[in-house]
């Protein structure tokens, strides 16, 4: 019989939704020392403040202020006042929200993750 979790679901069914190359991330992350994941984390806190500030088009801070990334956006919400969490900047990178376009045919699974963990560890949105 294969192996389910505790709501009942087969075994890996939590990692389908992240894609195979987020969860194999993930896992990966998990299994590292300390130390390493912090590299890590620092890598990608790099990489999504590149793309907060103009790697992504149009770039995040045309419309967000944001203080860690010295942008004075007037368009979206102010991101130090909303705190978004990464699961929440993430869902509207993808999808789009009010005038916020959609960046999923513009940037990789890797990229939304990236921005999303930048957003929401630098408007203090993390926990």
């Amino acid at each position: 019989m294969p192996s389910s979790d505790p709501r009942g679901r087969p075994a890996g069914a939590v990692f389908r939704g992240l894609g195979a190359f987020a969860a194999a991330g993930l896992i990966a992350a998990l299994a590292l020392p300390e130390n390493a994941r912090s590299a890590d984390d620092a890598q990608l806190l790099s990489q999504g403040k590149a793309l907060f500030t103009g790697g992504a088009a149009p770039p995040c801070g045309l419309c967000h202020t944001l203080k860690d990334a010295g942008t004075a956006g007037a368009i979206g919400p102010p991101l130090d006042e909303i705190q978004p969490d990464a699961a929440r900047v993430a869902t509207a990178l993808r999808n789009g929200i009010g005038a916020m376009p959609s960046y999923k045919a513009t940037l990789k699974e890797e990229q939304i993750l990236a921005l999303a963990r930048y957003v929401a560890k630098a408007s203090g949105g993390a926990k």
